[in-house]
């Protein structure tokens, strides 16, 4: 194979090309047909510059046989691999739908609460593949798959190391450049964190449209990856909330062991912020500060000016936890004062709250204050792992306990935030979940995957998902629960979602040669159905199976029809009555209505019965089967034979009896 396949090439006996998806930094993607089990599937055909490379191709079957071997719902399957004509193939699962990438062309800056949905399902499948000892190392949202409901599926997984060392050759490194990680640009050992950080670039884009480092040059864009600062997402995107955007900074650190320790705990930071997603007008900075009080301007000074007192409004924004530029109250500006603004009550309240601060900074400077320490972010850590990553830096901790959805023990707040400063020794408070309270398990059955999700999520439970076919719900419909519907169940706890595969595929049994009960029988047994039709037949018995529609072995979906064709006999046709006709006549006749003719001649007495057919066998209305044959005989008369009893016979000889016989005529013969 020599060239892009042309529609309609079969690819290793098995695949038929349909259409071309697209191409990749290592081969083309296309639409084909499994002629074996009749489904669409994704082709993916290695570009033939690396399927020469030995090394290459031996790394890129065992990456594609780990990836066959990941079977969840938030990634793409892989279904087969092979080889064709010296190129390399993978067949994965087809999807309708877009990538996440065209997403964010069309659509983008996403709803926060949808970006933080898709991404929560993109790091799902992380972690069930990390759990399994692979990583991605090409996340991006290029390789993100979302259907028509917002379900994603995340494909090329464990691939991507196959072809580590082929990109900057390849340029592909360029459109992948804009989501490595750190340590990936300087060429340095990867684990799962840096699947992470790269999450972490399409949660960034998602929420502002646009990628966090941009550049002339692949080369470019990973320098500043290492060493460059992005700029935080509320800045583009109004919408974002400080909680979120600590938890997209934190993904994006520099350094892995600053990032979130693996995806569940990623998804658990996540999901921490989504109480406050489009629950805050963003420009109105008393909706992030605890007690509403909201430090403005001091005089001469704007937001992002160093005050009087000597403390920047930047300073201020992260002591509060607050973006560094927002739309904030604006700059008062030189000239006359108006009376209104002379009665307003906010300015002497602003420049006292800022000659505060001054002086609790100046006072903590006289003392000598302590060694400033970042605080550890543990929001969505486990109680006793909180307490031990912030005494480990030093810090005393305290614990308050309230009611809320997650699980009990799991951090839910902390004071001070992580990522801010604060003296070591200083104690930091921790917010921890009591549990969320019982509740009970909503019935889902017959629901959309998706709906069925969203509503478990809605009601207080974790939700897991668990396939498994059935003959009753249609595919991607929801069978039962576990724990069952309406049972009482703490909220945060487990609830597996049993969702349906469809019908099982069963192997078509061989029933050609079989009478059609043995036939039916054998289909039924196999779970399908038999669909008969009979077809006459000269050599095959009636009643037995000429042939099947389906071919024997084929898998097909349990309870799906097979057609089989059964034998019957010719059908039967009404000998013609040809009694008192010439014997050419009653031959032709009875030749042209299918059957032999056998002819006996029979002396006679009258002139008026020479050539007529005195008598048939078998008679009219008898019926007989194509081929079968029918016997007639036919008078013979001769003058010269002496009459009967009572007659003269004429030309006074004795005349010479008729010689009797008999002939045999056959369909279109003349007799």
């Amino acid at each position: 194979m020599t060239g892009r396949p042309a529609e309609g090439t079969i690819i290793d006996g098995r695949y038929r090309v349909l259409n071309r998806l697209g191409s990749g930094g290592m081969a083309d993607v296309y639409c084909a047909e499994d002629l074996q089990l009749g489904r669409k599937v994704a082709l993916k055909l290695l570009y033939r510059r690396f399927a020469e490379d030995a090394e290459f191709v031996e790394r890129f079957r065992r990456e594609a046989s780990s990836a066959a071997g990941l079977q969840h719902p938030n990634v793409v399957g892989v279904y087969d691999r092979g080889e064709e004509d010296g190129t390399q193939y993978i067949a994965m699962e087809y999807l309708e739908g877009r990538t996440l990438k065209q997403v964010v062309i069309d659509e983008g800056p996403l709803d926060p609460a949808r970006a933080v949905d898709l991404i929560e399902q993109v790091l799902r499948a992380a972690r069930f593949a990390h759990k399994r000892g692979i990583i991605h190392r090409d996340l991006k949202p290029h390789n993100v798959i979302v259907d028509s409901e917002d379900r994603a599926k995340v494909t090329d997984f464990g691939i991507a190391l196959a072809g580590a060392s082929e990109m900057t050759q390849t340029g592909s490194i360029m459109g992948t450049a804009q989501y490595l990680s750190p340590e990936q640009a300087q060429g340095q050992p990867v684990d799962a964190r840096s699947d992470l950080y790269s999450v972490g670039i399409v949660l960034y884009e998602l929420l502002t449209g646009k990628v966090p480092f941009e550049g002339d040059s692949a080369v470019s864009i990973a320098l500043k990856q290492v060493s460059a600062q992005p700029v935080p997402p509320s800045r583009l995107n109004g919408a974002v909330t400080p909680a979120l955007e600590q938890v997209v900074m934190r993904a994006l650190a520099k350094d892995p062991a600053d990032r979130p320790a693996d995806a569940e705990a990623f998804i658990n930071a996540l999901e921490a912020t989504r109480s406050g997603l489009g629950a805050a007008d963003p420009t109105d900075v008393t909706a992030y500060i605890p007690g509403g009080a909201v430090p403005g301007p001091a005089t001469g000074g704007g937001w992002g000016e160093t005050s009087s007192g000597g403390t920047s409004s930047y300073e201020l924004a992260a002591m509060y936890g607050l973006p560094s530029e927002q739309t904030y109250p604006p700059t008062p500006q030189p000239g006359p004062v108006r009376d209104d603004e002379k009665s307003s009550r906010w300015l002497p309240a602003l420049i006292a709250g800022l000659v505060v601060v001054a002086l609790v900074v100046g006072g903590l400077l006289l003392l000598g204050g302590g060694k400033e320490v970042t605080v550890p972010s543990v929001v969505g850590a486990e109680q006793a792992q909180a307490e031990v990553a912030l005494k480990d830096k030093g810090f005393a901790v305290d614990i308050v306990t309230a009611q809320n959805d997650k699980a009990r023990g799991i951090v839910i707040g902390q004071s001070p935030e992580g990522a801010t400063k604060a003296d070591e020794g200083a104690t930091v408070r921790l917010t921890v979940s009591s549990g969320p309270g019982t509740g009970q398990v909503p019935d889902v059955t017959d629901f959309g995957r998706r709906k069925a999700f969203k509503a478990l999520q809605a009601a207080g439970y974790k939700v897991v998902e668990r396939e498994q076919n059935d003959d009753e719900i249609a595919k991607d419909h929801v069978i039962s629960t576990n724990p069952p519907a309406r049972t009482s169940l703490e909220r945060g706890q487990e609830v597996t979602s049993i969702v349906s595969l469809g019908p099982a595929e069963v192997g078509v049994p061989q029933v050609v040669g079989l009478t059609r009960e043995a036939a039916e029988s054998a289909l039924d047994d196999a779970g399908l159905k038999a669909t008969v039709t009979e077809q006459e037949s000269e050599d095959k018995e009636p009643g037995i199976v000429l042939s099947q529609g389906t071919p024997a072995t084929t898998e097909v979906e349990k309870g799906s029809s097979v057609a089989i064709v059964v034998a019957k006999a010719p059908e039967a046709t009404e000998v013609p009555n040809v009694i008192g006709k010439s014997g050419t006549d009653a031959g032709a006749e009875l030749a042209a209505a299918g059957f032999k003719v056998v002819q006996n001649v029979e002396p006679v007495d009258s002139p008026d019965d020479d050539d007529k057919v005195l008598k048939q066998s078998p008679g009219s209305p008898k019926k007989l089967k194509e081929g079968q044959t029918v016997t007639v005989t036919i008078g013979s008369f001769d003058p010269n034979l002496d009459p009967e009893p009572g007659t003269t016979s004429t030309g006074g000889t004795t005349p010479t009896p008729p010689t009797t016989g008999t002939t045999t005529t056959t369909p279109g013969t003349t007799p």
